[in-house]
């Protein structure tokens, strides 16, 4: 794991999983390689037409923080992709 790679996993554990799960959500992690990040929400989020809203206002701004340019795909729904892991 890269240090930029280490300081996106540490913004969305410490930063924006709390935040999610603050509003009954819960935030997987589907991929992290290079310059692209993949998240899955579920719970409260799942389906949720403000999840374009939580992306560009909290995790964008956190993640980018870390590691400026990274592309972030967010997907949503009860079916958790396979080899996701849930943040905490």
């Amino acid at each position: 794991m890269t240090q930029a790679d280490a300081a996106v996993r540490r913004a969305l554990e410490d930063v924006v999983a709390p935040l999610i799960a603050a509003d009954g959500g819960e935030l997987y992690l589907v991929g992290l390689k290079g310059n692209s990040l993949s998240l899955h929400l579920t719970g409260r989020f799942s389906a949720c037409p403000g999840n374009t809203l939580v992306l560009r206002h909290f995790v964008e701004p956190a993640v980018r923080a870390a590691q400026p340019g990274l592309e972030v795909k967010l997907t949503s729904g009860r079916l958790i992709p396979d080899g996701a892991e849930r943040l905490v």
